[in-house]
This record gives structure tokens, C-alpha cells and sequence, in this order.
């Protein structure tokens, strides 16, 4: 699971160790969380504390498909 909280964290000029304080964890679960695979729960935790929906944690992905009418190639984003 690709997450994009370091990023957020510096878009919004914080650091993981006040995102933890924010949540009242400590600073090693904050980075076990970040480098690892969060709960739904502890995910929308950290949205709320970011103020971001929890989708904008993931990393916006690319795929590609076969269109079913004609068969050629397409992409899609999913956001």
C-alpha cells in the first residue's frame, strides 16, 4: 500500500512527530503506521487530523484497460 502521508505532512508544513501528538500515540507507532499497513480506523484518524479525506492518503494510481467495445488500450486514474 503506497501512502502519501509523509507528503501531506510536508505540504501542510508538519512533521510525523506532531501528526502523533496530534493523535496522542508515540512518535515509533507514528512511523510504524506511515511505513506500514494502518487500520481503516487509525487511517481515518489521520485524515481527520490532516484534514483531508482518507482516499487522499492512498497514492493516485494509473491503470490500464481494454475498452470492452473496441478492445484498444485505455487508461484509467483512480482518485
Amino acid at each position: 500500500m503506497n501512502l502519501r502521508i509523509k507528503k501531506i505532512l510536508k505540504e501542510k508544513g508538519l512533521t510525523a512527530a506532531q501528526l502523533a501528538d496530534k493523535l496522542g500515540i508515540t512518535h515509533g507507532a507514528m512511523s510504524l503506521t506511515i511505513n506500514g499497513n494502518p487500520t481503516l480506523s487509525t487511517l481515518e484518524k489521520i485524515a481527520e487530523a490532516l484534514d483531508v479525506q482518507v482516499v487522499d492518503l492512498f497514492e493516485n494510481k494509473t491503470t490500464t484497460a481494454n475498452c470492452p467495445h473496441c478492445g484498444k488500450p485505455i487508461s484509467i486514474e483512480l482518485k
